[in-house]
């Protein structure tokens, strides 16, 4: 078995973190925004931040990053492909989307279920599409092919 490439980890883990970045920005900053302004005013808080939104970002990145070593670390298991992606994807969703949404919007009732319905699902395609692109730069490290001896080759 050979080592985790961590250079490739994080070339396609930050892609993947990007990928992420952007198709939330798109259910969240577009498509839900009026969802997550009037949640969020309900609650007296007002639009996020620059700063808030940098944390996402950030937070993103990292769970790119997170997501490709996934990726990798399994690979000896379920073989590379685009099936080992998916399944790093849902792990990382699960993980990383389902649950925490499940009991930080779900259970206590901060916010509305349809927005957390929402959120949560689309998380899905956010992340097994960054794990898609992030996995597919992704490469082990390359091992040294020797040309047999001329000697081995009369053998």
């Amino acid at each position: 078995m050979e080592r985790i490439n961590i250079g490739r980890v994080f070339l396609g883990g930050i892609v993947a973190g990007i990928v992420a970045n952007i198709l939330g920005f798109l259910v969240d900053g577009v498509i839900l925004a009026p969802q997550w302004t009037a949640a969020m005013r309900a609650l007296g808080k007002g639009d996020f931040s620059p700063n808030q939104i940098i944390a996402f970002n950030v937070i993103g990145l990292a769970y790119g990053i997170f997501a490709v070593w996934l990726y990798a670390a399994i690979r000896p298991r379920y073989g590379a492909g685009p099936k080992t992606a998916l399944l790093a994807g849902l792990a990382v969703w699960v993980a990383g989307i389902l649950l925490p949404n499940a009991a930080l919007m779900g259970v206590t009732g901060l916010f509305p279920s349809d927005l957390t319905t929402m959120t949560t699902l689309a998380g899905i395609v956010e992340w097994t599409a960054a794990v898609l692109a992030g996995a597919a730069l992704y490469k082990e490290g390359t091992q040294q092919v020797h040309a047999p001896s001329a000697g081995a080759a009369r053998a």
